[in-house]
């Protein structure tokens, strides 16, 4: 007597498909939808997305989704330094196109704010991204 159904057995192979990153472009300024791309400029678009939404702020999104930079204002420089790459690192971590985040790059242009230039190393190519805390 079979125990699985005939033709199913332990031996299936299973198939990694990517999924394409075709996805609606925003022109932030009109906040609009300004057509479609893929590729690097939707990556791009994807990166910005993860580091202006807070994480566990919007229920639309999972909670492995968005970044954890608001508590950051007001720290110390030091702290700041040492705690905001591992955090826009961590905020990437749960999509598998981004490979490495790196050349982290501070400094204070505005008296109070500090700001962090960073290269962020897709599949589709390399970004240059800046935050402020």
């Amino acid at each position: 007597m079979a125990v699985l159904p005939e033709g199913v057995g332990l031996d299936v192979t299973l198939h990694h498909v990517e999924k394409p990153t075709r996805t609606f472009l925003i022109d932030w300024s009109s906040k609009q939808v300004s057509g479609m791309d893929e590729g690097l400029p939707a990556m791009r678009q994807a990166v910005e997305i993860i580091l202006q939404n807070e994480r566990f702020r919007w229920q639309i999104y999972s909670s492995d989704f968005g970044s954890e930079l608001e508590n950051l204002v007001g720290e110390e420089r030091d702290y700041i330094e040492s705690e905001l790459p591992r955090r826009i690192e961590d905020a990437f971590s749960g999509d598998s196109r981004i490979l490495t985040v790196e050349n982290f790059v501070f400094t204070e242009k505005i008296p109070g704010e500090l700001s962090c230039s960073f290269d962020v190393k897709t599949v589709y190519g390399t970004l240059t991204e800046e935050v402020s805390v």
